[in-house]
């Protein structure tokens, strides 16, 4: 058993004013093949996922080996990391912070032993019952923390749940987890994949070359030449080893599913497959509804990039408005080490974005966006684009108003921070400035991913919650003493 970290680090946001991005989660099962390398690009398909940290543990059928380091993926690993990770098996992790500070102790897949033995654990969501788990965990198991997250309350718990198999043990957890989970977990003979009962955040099955994969989303298994085979359930555990996959069902699922709508908006990558459905027509389907709901007479439709560009289109084809670029994107914009002087602070949105004068001046512009969280940089976009020339700016946003925090893994904000939740739209449109402004409803939102309810969770423009919550949950509570 060996772990090996990188160096903590701290972090500076882009400007973007979105919900902050969860957590991507890779298992390999490849027999005579090279699972750790497999599964680094697996993750590097899901950077979109997580940019705080990534790592890999892999198995060889004695022992289980970790590697972690801060940074993107790219950054977490060189030629000789991979040594060590020897093996048919191996699960892979890259993280956005939802419980726990961004730190090398945090970083994933962690490893823990327990009853059970040896086992590594990546986990994308949030256990809002965590610090009580883990002092259930200190008094019953002796359990030593090395970490300020939630998921090592996860990995403890199943290394050591009663149960004579491993799918026992999963649905012990699944009685015990209160919140979202999809994760996978190594042992040095086995690998796992396993989707909370209301399937919270995604999860899916591919094959490949005789071999089996399990990640967030079907790109990951696309950019590998894997088969996607279809998603995981909620509900379910798939054990995976040198006899092939098996899978079990927990038998206190209700058939309710709850799976993050804000996936089909924003986290998720446009050539995923989500809910049966790809990813990009359902963007676009809901910038369609959003000119349905909220048409105006204007002469150019842009989006913001990169997220919103599918559902401006899909405004512009309903509307009979042309699309057109109006702002280009700097892509290589991300978390970084280095503080910015004053002056670039007061650029703020010209790190990311930059106008097109000739495409926008005297143009009456309608802007597609994904969400306003804060409202504190959306002003700043609609400031570029009046300075460009812009005639009329009118915001069309193909989300709800955000009036209630996520626990669900997903960094929102706090009811303080939402300016949904303590302003009304006419004053968010003065706020940012904009001629006009229109949200898709929520009733808009759930016939185009077509939701009932219960089929998608909504809770962060309903408030409500799938599960019982904490009020005011503090993503830092488990770094407390």
């Amino acid at each position: 058993m060996n772990v090996v970290h990188g160096a903590d680090w701290q972090h500076q946001a882009g400007p973007l004013d979105h919900p902050r991005e969860e957590c991507g989660v890779v298992g390999v099962y490849l027999p005579g093949g090279d699972a750790a390398r497999t599964a680094f690009f697996g993750l590097f398909a899901l950077q979109h996922r997580g940019q705080e940290s990534a790592g890999i543990a892999a198995a060889d059928g004695h022992d289980v080996n970790v590697h972690t380091a801060m940074g993107l993926v790219t950054q977490s690993f060189r030629e000789t990391d991979f040594a060590p990770l020897r093996g048919p098996l191996a699960i892979g992790h890259t993280r956005y912070s939802t419980t726990g500070a961004s730190r090398a102790c945090n970083a994933q897949p962690l490893l823990v032993r327990g009853q059970h033995g040896v086992l590594a654990l990546a986990h994308n969501g949030n256990i809002i019952n965590a610090l009580q788990l883990k002092h259930q965990l200190q008094d019953q198991w002796a359990c030593e923390f090395n970490s300020t997250t939630d998921s090592e309350a996860i990995a403890y718990l199943l290394a050591n749940a009663p149960g004579q198999t491993w799918e026992e043990r999963a649905f012990y957890c699944m009685r015990n987890l209160e919140g979202a989970f999809s994760f996978t977990a190594l042992t040095p003979t086995a690998m796992m994949a396993v989707r909370d009962p209301l399937g919270i955040r995604p999860l899916c099955l591919g094959q490949l070359n005789g071999g089996w994969i399990v990640a967030s989303e079907s790109c990951a298994l696309e950019h590998l030449g894997a088969t996607f085979l279809r998603e995981v359930d909620p509900g379910e555990v798939i054990v995976i080893n040198e006899q092939g996959p098996r899978s079990a069902y927990y038998s206190g699922s209700k058939g309710q599913r709850a799976l993050c709508v804000f996936e089909m908006i924003y986290f998720s990558r446009p050539d995923s497959v989500l809910d049966g459905r790809q990813v990009h027509s359902v963007r676009q389907a809901l910038g369609a509804q959003l000119a349905v709901e909220h048409p105006v007479d204007a002469d150019l439709v842009i989006g913001v990039p990169d997220s919103s560009i599918a559902a401006a289109v899909g405004y512009a084809r309903e509307s009979g408005i042309p699309y057109s670029e109006g702002l280009v994107k700097n892509r290589y914009v991300g978390r970084t080490f280095i503080q910015p002087e004053q002056r670039l602070r007061d650029l703020g949105v010209r790190q990311k974005f930059n106008p097109l004068p000739e495409v926008i001046e005297g143009q009456r512009l309608v802007v597609v966006d994904d969400s306003i969280v804060r409202g504190t940089t959306t002003p700043h976009v609609v400031n570029l684009l009046r300075a460009a020339g812009a005639k009329e700016i009118h915001l069309r946003v193909c989300a709800p108003p955000i009036r209630h925090p996520c626990y669900m893994g997903v960094d929102m904000a706090t009811r303080r921070e939402l300016v949904a939740a303590n302003k009304t739209i006419p004053e968010i449109q003065e706020m940012i400035g904009a001629d006009s402004l229109g949200y898709l409803s929520v009733a808009g939102l759930m016939k185009v991913v077509r939701g009932n309810r219960g089929g998608f969770c909504d809770a962060c423009f309903t408030g409500n919650y799938p599960v019982p919550i904490q009020l005011e949950w503090d993503k830092l509570a488990l770094e407390k003493p």
